[in-house]
């Protein structure tokens, strides 16, 4: 709480200590003055028993008190970076400073997170801390495949409409948020050539009435020459057909015209299953209509900065998320709700 705010507080008070001099009720004093009824019971039983003094504000209860030489300490913790600690990747959260604080000095944190996460970033503060974005110290960009958009104007209700989308991780990790010194832009140090990549394609399935899914598919590439790179006509063919086995109905697939989708193989298995596969083929960049385009903010927000050791740890980290995502259908709903579609097929 600033003085500012403190000040203002004072001024509630002392004007209620006026109000029951005057008698009035407390219900009265609560309408005036726009607080709860509760905390003008509160101030009136303080009054009563230690007078005007007793109404004061006290300030925040949830202040850290750090000494100086406290506060250093945690500047050369939070220096040392969030691996030294035990976590897996490379960014301070107000979260994480609040479990550091608590290990180096015993802290007393159990309290609401929002007043412990308010501790934190007053200590952060004090610090002289500030949130960033990292700086990535090696080579390489995160590609991402394909990306499109669409509705579907299927007429029939039992299809399912299927957003398919495809994308890639290497070693780099995206960049993410995390606290460092004022002045200064964090660095992560990556692994970010020669270390192999990362393919995804996903598919986010909606139908009125029902759950919706996400199946997804995953490859790694080390680098081999036997190896390849990414995806083929073939691995996004089988998806589909697993996707049709799980849904137990026709699927209207949305897309783009990205080369892959446009394979002489993939038109020919599309012709050949017309009676349960209709294909709408989208403008080439659309990212901003395409649910899992959303699926993969979600997957590449969760390792930012991520500091893996090998291209299996990237691995694991994609899969885990994915799956959680699997587990909560309203995650896969507020990718629809974020692209301005709904699940009639119109507009939200």
């Amino acid at each position: 709480m600033t003085e500012v705010e403190r000040a203002a507080r004072e001024r509630v008070r002392l004007q209620a200590v006026e109000r029951f001099e005057r008698g009035e009720k407390n219900r009265e004093i609560s309408i005036a003055l726009r607080v709860s009824e509760r905390s003008v019971e509160r101030w009136r039983q303080a009054w009563r028993e230690r007078g005007g003094a007793g109404v004061l504000s006290k300030g925040s209860p949830g202040r850290p008190k750090l000494s100086d030489a406290q506060i250093a300490r945690l500047e050369r913790e939070l220096e040392r970076g969030p691996l030294v600690h035990g976590w897996t990747d490379q960014r301070w959260t107000l979260a994480r400073v609040k479990t550091l604080i608590g290990r180096l000095f015993h802290f007393p944190t159990r309290c609401r997170a929002p007043a412990a996460a308010e501790a934190a970033r007053l200590v952060l503060a004090a610090a002289g801390a500030a949130g960033d974005r990292a700086r990535r110290g090696g080579g390489g960009a995160v590609e991402e495949g394909g990306l499109a958009a669409g509705k579907s104007t299927a007429a029939a209700s039992r299809a399912w409409t299927v957003f398919a989308d495809e994308a890639g991780q290497s070693m780099t990790p995206p960049r993410a948020t995390t606290w460092g010194r004022i002045g200064r832009t964090p660095v992560v140090r990556v692994r970010g050539r020669g270390s192999g990549r990362v393919s995804m394609a996903g598919m986010v399935c909606y139908k009125p009435g029902e759950r919706s899914r996400l199946i997804y598919a995953i490859r790694e590439y080390h680098g081999r020459r036997d190896q390849p790179k990414g995806f083929g006509w073939r691995d996004l063919r089988d998806p589909l057909v697993r996707a049709r086995i799980q849904l137990g109905g026709p699927i209207v697939l949305v897309w783009d015209n990205v080369r892959l989708h446009l394979t002489a193989e993939m038109r020919e298995f599309i012709a050949a299953n017309a009676h349960w596969l209709t294909v709408f083929q989208l403008p080439a960049y659309a990212p901003d209509l395409n649910p899992q385009e959303g699926i993969w903010s979600l997957v590449k927000r969760d390792i930012g900065n991520l500091a893996a050791a090998d291209l299996a740890q990237i691995t694991r980290a994609v899969k885990h998320r994915l799956k959680q995502i699997q587990y909560r259908p309203e995650l896969i709903d507020g990718c629809l709700v974020g692209t301005g579609l709904t699940r009639d097929g119109g507009l939200a």
